[in-house]
């Protein structure tokens, strides 16, 4: 693990320079775009964070890559090229995608080309779903494992593009998921394969944290520089690639072994986790496209309609409704992870967390609504002779 964390904490110290840099340009140059009638900032800001986090992505991984010789444990993450050069080259392809799209604003149908494009590179080289524990090992053909993939990825990257509407809500978002996706890859190889704990997997939480915390301090309340559509999008490929590499890592049964053999939730966390820590975005797109296709419209149409413009017409502060986000997030996530420590931690610590917590979150998330009643009784109230 310390490893790992020298690995993160050496891409955020370089993403922070690099996001302080193309800030210094951006501004120099005037590079942001006016603002749109559904955007919640109110002075142009440049767009162009996802380019820095990116760059720190490339430089995190070349010096992994370069140090391998010297580790052991990162040798075996490198010793086939292929994986890496793959989701790098997807990433770049999404980041060219994205930078357009920030600038022209292409229309939807290129910018969902260009998604599948990348993930098909990515599963291409080799980072695809090759099983899943349904009714024991369930290996896919090798056209099913790359379809499956392309939209698994797809899917995630969309959530993720859809959910960046507020200053520091996809970073924090990206922070909270895979701190602790990193918790639960490193602690299950530990105790599968305890002279062999990394994997392709924790190398890419461990970067994307880095990056993810090294734009942070551009993009908190009021932001200097949003990552834009290429840093979100970037954001939920990686997130995805890390997802997919970890379902085929592990053997059900080993699971089943490790976490607890009568625990049938330990052999479904690697298929479980992935989608609980992203289930506020995959909640928000969802009720996108419902909303959209209802009106007509294409699901991928902006709107002002997301769950953080909700927040903000219920009444919440920029920063309530950013936190209740971060909250809801980290009470699912950690919820989830707790299973995996069965029986270390009781089946009922995990629920009692889960209830306890999302009932928390629900009770600050609707208290606005409160107010307005007791508001507007009071002035009813008043009203009266």
């Amino acid at each position: 693990m310390t490893l790992l964390a020298l690995l993160g904490l050496f891409t955020a110290l370089v993403t922070f320079g690099l996001s302080w840099a193309v800030y210094r340009v951006a501004l120099r140059f005037k590079l942001y775009p006016a603002i749109r009638a559904r955007d919640v900032h109110t002075r142009p800001t440049p767009r162009l964070g996802g380019v820095a986090m990116f760059l720190g992505v490339i430089i995190a991984f070349g010096a992994a890559w370069q140090f391998s010789s010297h580790f052991p444990l990162l040798n075996v993450v490198f010793n086939d090229p292929k994986p890496v050069l793959g989701i790098l080259g997807g990433a770049l392809l999404i980041v060219i995608i994205g930078v357009v799209d920030d600038i022209v604003d292409l229309d939807w149908m290129t910018k969902l080309a260009g998604q599948f494009v990348a993930s098909g590179l990515v599963a291409w080289s080799g980072v695809q779903i090759l099983s899943l524990p349904i009714g024991g090992l369930t290996v896919w053909s090798p056209l099913t494992s790359v379809i499956l993939t392309v939209i698994v990825m797809v899917l995630t990257m969309n959530a993720i593009n859809f959910i960046d509407g507020l200053d520091g809500l996809v970073v924090g978002v990206a922070l909270i998921a895979n701190c602790v996706f990193l918790i639960y890859t490193y602690s299950i190889t530990v105790r599968t394969s305890p002279l062999n704990y990394f994997s392709l997997a924790s190398v890419i939480t461990a970067i994307l944290i880095g990056a993810c915390a090294g734009f942070l301090p551009l993009n908190w309340h009021p932001a200097k520089m949003f990552m834009g559509d290429a840093g979100a999008l970037l954001v939920g490929l990686l997130m995805s690639a890390s997802a997919v590499a970890v379902t085929g890592q592990f053997d059900p049964s080993t699971l089943q072994n490790v976490v607890g053999r009568t625990h049938l939730l330990s052999a479904f966390l690697p298929i479980v986790l992935p989608l609980a820590v992203l289930i506020v975005p995959f909640l928000d797109f969802g009720l996108a496209v419902v909303r959209r296709m209802n009106e007509g419209r294409s699901p991928f149409a902006a709107d002002r309609k997301h769950l953080h413009h909700r927040l903000l017409d219920m009444g919440h502060s920029h920063f309530h409704a950013v936190l209740i986000f971060y909250s809801w997030t980290a009470v699912i996530s950690i919820g989830m992870l707790l299973f995996s420590f069965t029986p270390i931690v009781p089946d009922w610590v995990a629920i009692a967390f889960v209830a306890v917590g999302l009932l928390a979150c629900a009770v600050v998330t609707l208290a606005p609504l409160g107010s307005r009643r007791d508001a507007r009784n009071r002035t009813t109230r008043e009203a009266r002779p």
